[in-house]
């Protein structure tokens, strides 16, 4: 029977290599960075490593462990740092109340699972990632799925559905490099009564007076029922957290079963969380550098006529279909010292399998331009 299990396995392997969507682990240390999420450089950044270091030991006070938590926040894993951070992170993005997750991933798990019941409606965004659909399927709400971006798909939707209706998109899009437009959603979540979550993962940190995210940015923090918030992107370290009303907050530490069986994330860990957030206040001219390289890339692929989606976010792409087309592509820059990665289907739908090319603010221009030049040359061989 084990035999029969592992041939099963092996099968299905081996389709994957068939047609070329294949997925491993590999490390390409030393080239230049054009596929990591660290899109301010908080992941490298010894001054961030250095204030997380003075936060926990002067914080934390022989409190917590030094290593793990030792146990779920329901147990041992809980302090009062850990109660102080939230609170912290609760002011920073201007929300009634926070929780923090070991991930992203988990958040939306948590979240979605613990708050969708019988009889209420979930409308998502067809881009929105894995976890949103995944925390939807362990709900037990009806899921509607709406045209990316496209409000009239979703009224038309909303306007045949009782009971609770939640909508779910992401502020910025992970594989277009795209906004939701938040003002009209928010408006029309009002409208028809809906009550709408906004996954900041990738604006964190680099949207908002202080990288506080989109919403805050537009002002609509009041208007948003949750809003998901990672810290392993632009604020450089790890964990996540939801943010909302206190209620909601209480009603997860009961329900959101991803939250109640988990190990609570180190106290160092938390620590990186507040170092995160306290020197993302403080890096305006960080983010001045990122939105000069984003307009500096387009330009030069206008200037060299390449079809880069339509993007001003420091998410760009280009679209090469076909998965050995994007993968050779991608294996031709790092011959160039370039690191940046194909996007395969069924990640992304067959057909749109692209480079996703992420914009940091320790590229250079001159590093920019060997990318760019690099995938003219590439594709006009």
């Amino acid at each position: 029977m084990l035999a029969r299990l592992i041939q099963r396995l092996k099968d299905e392997l081996n389709q994957r290599s068939i047609d070329g969507s294949l997925r491993s682990l590999v490390n390409y240390n030393g080239l230049v960075d054009f596929a990591s999420n660290d899109y301010l450089g908080f992941c490298k950044s010894n001054v961030v490593a250095e204030e997380a270091n003075y936060i926990h030991d002067n914080s934390t006070n022989g409190q917590s462990p030094q290593n793990g938590s030792g146990g779920s926040r329901l147990l041992t894993g809980n302090s009062d740092f850990y109660l102080e951070a939230e609170k912290e992170m609760a002011l920073f993005f201007k929300s009634d109340g926070a929780l923090t997750y070991t991930s992203g991933y988990a958040a939306n798990l948590g979240l979605l699972s613990a708050i969708l019941k019988r009889n209420d409606n979930v409308f998502y965004d067809e881009y929105s990632h894995s976890s949103i659909k995944d925390g939807i399927r362990l709900g037990y709400a009806k899921s509607i799925k709406f045209l990316h971006n496209n409000l009239e798909d979703l009224e038309n939707k909303l306007l045949r559905a009782s009971g609770e209706k939640f909508v779910v998109v992401e502020s910025l899009y992970s594989m277009d490099g795209d906004f939701a437009p938040l003002q009209e959603l928010c408006e029309l979540c009002t409208k028809q009564h809906a009550h709408l979550i906004v996954d900041e993962a990738h604006a964190s940190g680099v949207y908002g007076p202080n990288g506080e995210g989109l919403v805050v940015q537009h002002g609509l923090e009041k208007s948003v029922f949750a809003r998901i918030h990672t810290f392993g992107k632009g604020l450089g370290s790890h964990g996540a957290l939801v943010a909302g009303s206190n209620d909601l907050v209480d009603y997860l530490i009961n329900f959101s079963r991803p939250f109640i069986y988990t190990t609570a994330l180190p106290a160092y860990n938390v620590a990186a969380m507040l170092a995160g957030i306290r020197l993302s206040s403080k890096a305006k001219n960080e983010r001045v550098s990122l939105f000069s390289n984003i307009n500096h890339f387009r330009e030069t692929a206008q200037n060299l006529g390449l079809n880069i989606m339509n993007s001003s976010s420091q998410i760009q792409g280009l679209v090469v279909p076909g998965n050995k087309q994007i993968v050779d592509l991608s294996e031709s820059l790092r011959e160039l010292n370039i690191d940046v990665r194909a996007i395969k289907s069924p990640t992304v739908p067959a057909g749109k399998e692209r480079l996703r090319i992420c914009l940091h603010t320790y590229n250079t221009k001159e590093e920019i331009e060997i990318l760019l030049n690099g995938i003219h040359d590439h594709l006009n061989e």
